[in-house]
């Protein structure tokens, strides 16, 4: 019997050699410019024993060349839920954070320190020096900023307006601005695509790639007493800490901001309706900014390719689901990240994402961009 015949119908892989040190340079770039140490800073690092120590003392040696000094402390663990006392005043004493936990976003003692003009990095994305060898690392973050800049313009102005997800699978969920909410929210410096933690008060992630959520607390100046308008149901594809996309339609039923049902009657839907009724959003659509990241990865947060949508979820109680099947996981177990990787969503009569696809990848000003840096058609839609 004769062999198979062998198909070569795409282009061979090159050599590592011919471009691992061009990429990794391109990497670095983004790397030091992200981390904008200043002659003089004090750095604090807030650790966790599983973080990749080369991460640390690449971190380290980057502020030492820079004038800055850096301390580190650890917790056991980087689902630290709130600040805890003991390290408040070495927290004050810093103007760069640079973290690892969990409460680094929404905790009001780190809240009130960046209003004073501390600048923050979460590395959620970067816990292994190896990602430096990644795409995503050495996307341009200038790329990335532009991508979300062009994103906000697409939000409308001086009126009322809601924030409307959907699917194939029957998604049908509001989000409700006022123009308060959409200024408030829109001066972020996320969402003005400060990718780098040069500007007084920022707070970055890097690797850059997670952009800023279509809807967080932002929106109200991080005041959680304040409601915002919002209901319906998601039937998310998939969800953080199961193996594969779901097999059938879950949905995911809101009355204001807490998950009132979900119905399904897979073993999958158990699990999410022991785990998420009750639970508050906390993140609307947390969406992905950079065309390098991995699509079909949606571990530990959501994916981050364009377009990407995570929801997350604070639960009324710990799930021991998540402390089963993540031990580990960088988040706590009173957080639920729902994904889709398809939805379509609208900003008033805008389309900000169709079917998945993130609008603003064609907008004039970011094909601009990119074409600065090589083929835009290659960065900006050749996704992995």
């Amino acid at each position: 019997m004769e062999n198979p015949p062998h198909y070569q119908g795409l282009p061979i892989a090159l050599n590592p050699g011919v471009t691992d040190t061009k990429h990794f340079f391109a990497a670095l770039d983004n790397f030091t410019r992200t981390f904008a140490f200043r002659t003089g800073d004090q750095v604090l690092f807030l650790a966790d024993p599983l973080l990749d120590s080369r991460v640390i003392d690449a971190i380290g040696a980057h502020a030492r060349a820079r004038g800055a000094t850096m301390r580190v402390y650890m917790e056991p663990s980087c689902r630290v839920e709130r600040i805890p006392d003991e390290v408040k005043p070495l927290l004050s004493k810093a103007n760069f954070v640079v973290s690892t936990w969990f409460c680094s976003i929404i905790d009001p003692f780190c809240i009130g320190l960046r209003r004073q003009g501390q600048r923050w990095v979460k590395i959620t994305y970067f816990r292994n020096l190896d990602l430096l060898h990644t795409a995503q690392a050495r996307f341009p973050i200038e790329i990335v900023g532009e991508i979300t800049r062009a994103t906000a313009r697409r939000y409308p102005m001086g009126t009322d307006f809601d924030i409307h997800f959907t699917d194939q699978r029957g998604s049908d969920f509001r989000i409700h601005f006022t123009p308060e909410m959409r200024n408030n929210m829109l001066a972020t410096n996320r969402w003005r695509g400060r990718m780098d933690a040069s500007e007084d008060g920022c707070y970055v992630h890097y690797l850059a790639a997670h952009g800023p959520n279509l809807w967080d607390h932002n929106a109200v100046k991080n005041d959680l007493s304040v409601p915002t308008q919002m209901s319906g149901v998601l039937y998310p594809q998939w969800a953080v800490g199961f193996a594969e996309p779901f097999r059938e339609r879950i949905g995911v039923h809101f009355e204001g901001e807490y998950v009132s049902r979900v119905e399904g009657e897979s073993d999958e839907a158990q699990i999410l309706r022991d785990m998420l009724v009750g639970g508050r959003m906390i993140e609307g659509g947390g969406c992905g900014f950079n065309p390098k990241a991995p699509r079909h990865t949606i571990y530990p947060a959501g994916s981050n390719s364009p377009g990407a949508l995570h929801f997350g979820i604070n639960l009324a109680k710990p799930a021991d689901y998540i402390r089963r099947v993540m031990p580990d996981w960088e988040e706590p177990p009173v957080h639920m990240d729902l994904v889709m990787l398809d939805a379509t969503v609208r900003a008033g009569d805008t389309l900000l994402i169709d079917k998945g696809f993130l609008c603003a990848l064609r907008d004039p000003e970011v094909i601009e961009m990119a074409s600065r840096y090589g083929d835009p058609v290659d960065l900006l839609e050749g996704w992995v």
